[in-house]
C-alpha cells in the first residue's frame, strides 16, 4: 500500500497548529495574542501550501520598485521614424517588463505568435540582474532567473490570442526549470512540443560530450485551436524530386504512398485484386487505410498504383499539386534552419562586422517559426529582441510570401546602445538595402511619477502619451498624416471641427472615450464621411480617481 509520508507530517503539524490556536483563543487577552494568531495563520498557510511544482526564492528587481511608484508611458523618437510604405512595425526601447505592461493595455488576446530568446543564465556573464551579472557563485542564480522570467511570462500569456503560441529558445542550463515554470504559468496541458535545434555543424573536442543543440519550448493558449491554426512546412526541392510521372498522368507528378494502416478494423480487411489478377490482403497486425467503397473510388479515378509490373502491393498515388506540405516535427537540423555561425555572418554583413551577440539566431530558424505559427495578418512579438532577427525575419518572410502582411513588435533595453546601434540599425538597413515595403516607429519607455500624487495631478502628463498607445494598438501614424486625427478632450474636438484645413482631409478620427459630440458635430462628421473610433477606456484606468 502506498503511504504519503509528507502528507502524514503535514497533517500532524496542522493538528499541532490547531491545538496551539485553541489554547491561544482560550487564553486571556493581551497585546501579544493577536500577533501570535497572525503568525500562526502564516505558518499554517505555508504548511498547507503547494507541494508539487517549481519552488524558488522570489526576488524583486529595480524595475519593480519603479513600477510601484510610476506609470510607464511611450515617448516617440520622431527622428528615428522609418517611412517606407507598407504596414507600421514598432520597436520599444526600455525594460521589457514595463513594455509588457503597456502591451497588456493594447494587445491583450491579440498576439498570434511570441518568440523570445531570453538570457540562458549560464553563469558566464550572460544574465544581468539589477545591473549586476549573475555568475556561477551566486547562491540565488536560478531563483533570480526564475523570478525575472515569471513576471514576464505571466503577462505574455495574457497577450496570446486564442490561436496564439509562444516559442522560447533555451539551452540545458535552465531548460528543466523553464518547463516547470511554463507548466505553472501556462498549464502543463498547453505544452505543444519541445524542439531540438542543431545549432552547430562541427564537433567540439574540448568538452566531454559536445554541445550541438538548443531547445525551443512551445506552449499554446489553446492547443486544439493551435493545431487548426498551425501551418505545414512547404516541400523542399529535394522532396519535390520524389514526385515522378512514369505513367504520364495528366494530373502531373506523383509519388506512391502506403495504403496500409496500423491495427485491425473489420470493414478495412477486404480483398484487393490487382490488374494482373493477384490477390492482396493486409498483413498481420495491419489493415487497409480506407474502407472498400472509398478504395474503389480511388481505383476508378486511377489513384491506385500496383508497381511497374502491376503485381505489387497496392499503393495510393499522391499528386504534387495536392501536397499540403509537411507536418513539423521536433528535430530541426542545421541544414534546414541554419546554425549559429550562419547567424553571426548575417548580422556581420548587415552591421559591418559589429559583434553584438555571441549566439544570435539565424533568419531561417525564425522564418520556420513564423511559417508554422502565424497567419498572413498576424502580429509577432519579441520582447527580448536583441539583434533584431525576429523583425528581419518577418520582413523577409513578407517579401517572398504572397499576401503576407505580418507585422512585428520588438522590445529591448538600450544597454551599451544595443537598441539604437544594433536592433534599430539592423531593421533600418535591411529595409533600405532590400527595399522592403515596411515602416517602423521607435518608442522609448518613460515613466510618470504617481508617488504621493492624486490622479488629477498627473492626469495631464498621461494624456500627452495616449497618442502613442493608440498608434501602437492600431498600427497607425498620426505624425504628418492629414487623414488621421486624434482628440482627447471636448476642447480639442471643438478646435478640430473649427480647423477647416485639417478637418477636410481627415477620414478617420480617434476620440477619447469620454469626449461627447454635439449634435452639430455628429452631423458634420457624418456628412464628411469621417470614421469615428472611440479610444477604449482601459487606456485611461490610471486617470480615474
Amino acid at each position: 500500500m502506498s503511504i504519503n509520508i509528507s502528507k502524514q507530517k503535514r497533517d500532524e503539524l496542522t493538528t499541532k497548529i490547531e491545538a496551539i490556536r485553541s489554547f491561544l483563543l482560550k487564553a486571556s487577552q493581551d497585546e501579544n495574542k493577536e500577533s501570535l494568531l497572525t503568525f500562526l495563520g502564516q505558518i499554517e498557510k505555508e504548511v498547507k501550501g503547494k507541494k508539487y511544482g517549481l519552488v524558488f526564492e522570489e526576488h524583486r528587481e529595480t524595475i519593480d520598485e519603479v513600477l510601484d511608484s510610476h506609470i510607464p508611458i511611450l515617448s516617440e523618437e520622431p527622428s528615428l521614424f522609418i517611412e517606407n510604405g507598407g504596414d507600421i512595425n514598432f520597436l520599444l526601447e526600455g525594460d521589457n517588463l514595463a513594455a509588457l505592461r503597456l502591451l497588456e493595455k493594447t494587445y491583450r488576446r491579440k498576439i498570434d505568435l511570441i518568440y523570445i530568446d531570453p538570457p540562458y543564465n549560464t553563469g558566464n556573464k550572460d544574465f544581468i540582474y539589477d545591473d549586476s551579472f549573475v555568475d556561477k557563485t551566486d547562491s540565488y542564480i536560478h531563483s533570480k532567473w526564475l523570478s525575472f522570467m515569471e513576471r514576464r511570462l505571466k503577462i505574455a500569456k495574457n497577450l496570446l490570442s486564442e490561436n496564439g503560441s509562444i516559442f522560447i529558445s533555451i539551452d540545458e542550463h535552465e531548460y528543466a526549470n523553464l518547463r516547470l515554470l511554463c507548466n505553472q504559468i501556462m498549464g502543463e496541458e498547453r505544452h505543444v512540443a519541445t524542439i531540438a535545434w542543431q545549432k552547430r555543424y562541427s564537433r567540439e573536442n574540448r568538452e566531454a560530450i559536445g554541445d550541438s543543440h538548443e531547445y525551443i519550448v512551445i506552449y499554446a493558449y489553446d492547443v486544439d485551436k493551435f493545431k487548426e491554426f498551425r501551418n505545414r512546412l512547404p516541400l523542399t526541392d529535394k522532396q519535390k524530386k520524389l514526385y515522378k510521372n512514369p505513367d504520364n498522368d495528366p494530373r502531373g507528378p506523383w509519388q506512391s504512398v502506403s495504403l496500409l494502416a496500423q491495427g485491425y478494423r473489420t470493414n478495412q480487411m477486404y480483398k484487393i485484386i490487382a490488374p494482373n489478377g493477384t490477390e492482396h490482403y493486409p498483413p498481420q497486425g495491419r489493415c487497409w487505410s480506407t474502407i472498400e467503397s472509398e478504395f474503389l473510388k480511388a481505383f476508378n479515378d486511377d489513384r491506385i498504383y500496383f508497381g511497374s509490373d502491376g503485381n505489387g502491393v497496392p499503393r495510393r498515388k499522391q499528386f504534387l499539386y495536392e501536397a499540403k506540405g509537411l507536418v513539423p516535427w521536433s528535430w530541426w537540423p542545421h541544414e534546414e534552419v541554419g546554425h549559429t555561425d550562419e547567424a553571426k555572418k548575417e548580422t556581420g554583413i548587415i552591421l559591418d562586422n559589429m559583434t553584438a551577440f555571441s549566439t544570435p539566431k539565424p533568419i531561417r530558424l525564425i522564418d520556420r517559426i513564423i511559417t508554422i505559427a502565424s497567419g498572413p495578418n498576424s502580429i509577432i512579438l519579441d520582447f527580448f529582441a536583441g539583434s533584431g532577427t525576429t523583425g528581419h525575419a518577418v520582413l523577409a518572410h513578407n517579401a517572398v510570401q504572397e499576401k503576407s502582411k505580418r507585422k512585428f513588435i520588438l522590445c529591448t533595453n538600450n544597454e551599451n546602445g544595443i537598441c539604437r546601434k544594433v536592433t534599430y540599425e539592423r531593421i533600418k538597413r535591411v529595409i533600405a538595402n532590400e527595399g522592403y515595403r515596411a515602416s517602423l516607429k521607435y518608442y522609448k519607455i518613460d515613466y510618470v511619477s504617481i508617488n504621493e500624487r492624486m490622479y488629477y495631478e498627473y492626469a495631464d502628463e498621461l494624456l500627452l502619451h495616449i497618442r502613442e498607445l493608440v498608434e501602437l494598438e492600431n498600427g497607425v501614424n498620426f505624425t504628418r498624416n492629414a487623414e488621421l486625427a486624434i482628440v482627447l478632450t471636448d476642447d480639442e474636438m471643438d478646435e478640430f471641427v473649427e480647423n477647416t484645413d485639417a478637418f477636410e482631409k481627415c477620414v478617420r478620427l480617434y476620440k477619447g472615450h469620454d469626449v461627447l459630440l454635439s449634435g452639430k458635430q455628429e452631423e458634420i462628421l457624418k456628412e464628411r464621411g469621417v470614421e469615428i473610433i472611440t479610444i477604449p477606456n482601459y487606456f485611461y484606468k490610471e486617470l480615474e480617481g
